[in-house]
């Protein structure tokens, strides 16, 4: 195989180990109003530009982003798109009709409601359950429910952890060991 094919082939298994289909964040989050707390607030009425400063919290419906520094845009149709910086900064969702959340860090996570996506930024993880997927750009959409995750350009690497699903049995009760004629002890059959 050429190393192209392989680069390739090697791109296409992460991303099917990194599809991880139940994850769709909550749906009517998607519907509620965003709002913000911070330190400190400035905001550009004309650009449409609001800068958020320490200890910012952004939450709308289960989704919660904790940051230093947030600074939202509302483009003219009325969509926002949300930078968050820290060290690192996080991000929080319920998971739509599951338990759980999907939970995210980056060194910057930007969100944009029109896309529903979100990408984390330099050591970015991402967890869900016990699964968890790390690598310098992670992107996560919630339309789409997929993960793609990409490693640094000099080492290339990433990593995920992908805990085996119980499946429950369709065993009954667990076999006794009963004793029987045919069965002698080593020692006997001398």
């Amino acid at each position: 195989m050429r190393p192209t094919k392989i680069k390739y082939a090697t791109l296409f298994c992460i991303g099917l180990i990194c599809h991880v289909p139940t994850s769709q964040a909550e749906l009517a989050d998607r519907d509620k109003p965003m709002h913000l707390e911070a330190n400190q607030l400035s905001i550009d009425d004309i650009k449409q530009i609001s800068v958020f400063e320490g200890k910012v919290q952004l939450t709308q419906g289960t989704m919660i982003v904790n940051a230093d520094k947030i600074v939202v845009v509302q483009d003219k149709e009325g969509f926002k798109h949300g930078t968050a910086t820290g060290q690192p900064a996080s991000f929080r969702q319920k998971r739509d009709n599951a338990s759980g959340y999907v939970e995210g860090y980056g060194e910057r996570i930007e969100y944009d409601t029109q896309t529903a996506s979100i990408d984390f930024f330099g050591q970015a993880r991402l967890k869900q359950d016990q699964d968890e997927v790390r690598g310098e750009h992670i992107t996560y959409n919630s339309r789409t429910e997929v993960f793609q995750v990409n490693g640094t350009s000099n080492k290339g690497r990433v990593r995920a952890i992908i805990q085996p699903k119980n499946k429950r049995s369709s065993v009954g009760e667990p076999l006794s060991i009963k004793s029987t004629s045919t069965l002698t002890k080593p020692n006997e059959h001398q």
